[in-house]
């Protein structure tokens, strides 16, 4: 493979402070390169964040699908399963960014199953049970959560994993202050929860330096007190079927997802702010003896702190690359990864199986001794470009990157690697999706057409990509190539 040449730049102080950046106004939407020859085509789903709905397109763009009453920001990635099922997050929680539910639906819209029963927390009075969830969950018989040709997973019968929030005080973290930690969990499909993990309990094991442990403690001063929100223990529970009781309201979500972590106020510290976490599955690594790459072990990307780890059935952390890339010859290779999202291991059955793939966000992350640019020694890395990595896990070789001209996405977005060799990239921010092949050449572009909200977002969680016929209820749609004109030749009339 070919790694691409990686474009490093120290703006993203200036854009830090408020600085309008300048950016079109008018710029083309919907599909604008296909070539079908050379791209893995299929149905594209798309997890928008101003929409409560998860859509399909086809390769041209056009919406072939959507079920209304999702709530992507407020729980992440919607995926499709064979049959044209759909699993997403309902419900949202404010100011949390956390929905209150999963939800199953057939492809007619109706709820085949659904979890919300994790925590009690108080909504208008009430206590009420819901999910917490955050950022991201997975079925155990998917492997990262995407199309591979060595997986069919089912609609029913396995084993879910899910981000959630847990609120609790941890004097290892920040003395007395309130938590907003990251807590997974295991759900059997009856709605028992049969593993549970949280972050606060392994602070010791993620090698923080002193620095960076002080500037942890420091960053939740003045956040003690009861917990907001009035969450409660957690409990187990029954899945819910079709009919049964529902996953709470379905209204606005409370917050744009992909925010850094270290946040107060009524949500809590959120000190560590997982953004990914994902089961591992079958790979050659543990099929040859190495048991830190067990199939169900977990893959985690700490956002703010610019740790990739792997957690194993015990709790304990396994394998770790950050959050100081100076610290070994492989890391230096690899150099600093800040505000990443989306790691995992590529699936069996697909070009890369057993790689670990991160969209290496850029911006600004990381914990350490303060500086001129981390007053206060949060955000200490920064970087205003944008790559996706994918890394062998045992040499920490990097086998492949991609950072293209201009290309920057701050928060959320994620990468897919598909059964061609290329890989589907979801730039989140700016709703653009692109399929890049090994040599970094874009054979499919898509820039999300729907703009919400004040400032007329038309951001994308995550994307992913499927056959045809995992949504056998469609009739697979005509391919007609799209060639861009010359950038000097567009004109608007």
């Amino acid at each position: 493979m070919i790694q691409r040449n990686r474009l490093w730049g120290a703006g993203i102080g200036v854009l830090a402070a408020g600085v309008a950046v300048a950016a079109p106004t008018v710029y083309p939407t919907g599909t604008t390169i296909y070539d079908p020859e050379r791209s893995f085509s299929g149905y594209t789903v798309l997890s928008p964040l101003g929409e409560q709905a998860v859509i399909v397109i086809d390769m041209n763009g056009n919406v072939v699908k959507q079920w209304d009453g999702y709530v992507n920001s407020a729980g992440g990635p919607a995926r499709i399963l064979p049959g044209g099922q759909v699993v997403g997050a309902a419900g949202a929680n404010p100011p949390r960014q956390e929905s209150l539910a999963l939800v199953q639906k057939d492809f007619d819209g109706n709820v085949v199953w659904q979890f919300d029963r994790n925590e009690q927390i108080t909504r208008d009075g009430e206590q009420v049970w819901a999910l917490r969830q955050h950022h991201d969950w997975q079925r155990e018989d998917f492997p990262a959560g995407y199309y591979s040709p060595a997986f069919t997973p089912g609609t029913s019968g396995s084993n879910t994993l899910v981000l959630t929030h847990t609120s609790h005080a941890d004097e290892a973290v920040a003395g007395m202050s309130m938590l907003e930690d990251d807590r997974i969990i295991e759900v059997s499909p009856s709605g028992e929860i049969v593993w549970e993990w949280t972050a606060a309990e392994h602070i010791d094991e993620f090698a923080f330096s002193p620095e960076a442990r002080s500037a942890i403690a420091a960053g939740g001063a003045g956040r003690g007190g009861a917990r907001a929100g009035g969450a409660g223990g957690p409990a187990g529970g029954t899945a819910a079927g079709p009919g049964a009781r529902g996953a709470g309201g379905q209204g606005p979500a409370g917050a744009a997802a992909g925010r850094g972590g270290g946040r107060g106020g009524a949500a809590g510290y959120d000190w560590f702010h997982i953004n990914s976490a994902t089961y591992l599955g079958p790979n050659s690594w543990h099929a040859a003896g190495d048991e830190r790459f067990a199939p169900e072990n977990v893959i985690i990307s700490s956002r703010q702190a610019s740790i990739v780890a792997i957690i194993d059935r015990t709790g304990a952390v396994v394998w770790q690359i950050g959050p100081d890339f100076d610290r070994t010859p492989e890391e230096r290779q690899i150099r600093q990864i800040i505000g990443q999202h989306h790691a995992h291991m590529i699936p069996q059955g697909l070009p890369g199986a057993g790689n670990v793939m991160i969209f290496d966000n850029g911006g600004s992350s990381g914990y350490g001794a303060p500086s001129p640019i981390a007053l206060n020694g949060t955000g200490i890395y920064a970087r205003a470009t944008s790559r996706v990595l994918e890394i062998n896990p045992v040499t920490l070789e990097l086998v492949w990157s991609y950072n293209g001209p201009n290309f920057f996405a701050t928060n959320i977005s994620g990468a897919q690697r598909l059964p061609n060799g290329n890989t589907l990239v979801t730039e989140g921010p700016g709703g653009r999706l692109f399929e890049v092949t090994t040599e970094g050449e874009i054979v499919w572009e898509y820039i999300h057409p729907t703009f919400t909200g004040a400032r007329g977002s038309n951001s994308v969680y995550r994307s992913y990509r499927l056959p045809y016929e995992w949504i056998p209820q469609l009739d697979s749609p005509a391919e007609l190539a799209v060639s861009p004109p010359e950038r000097g030749d567009f004109r608007v009339p």
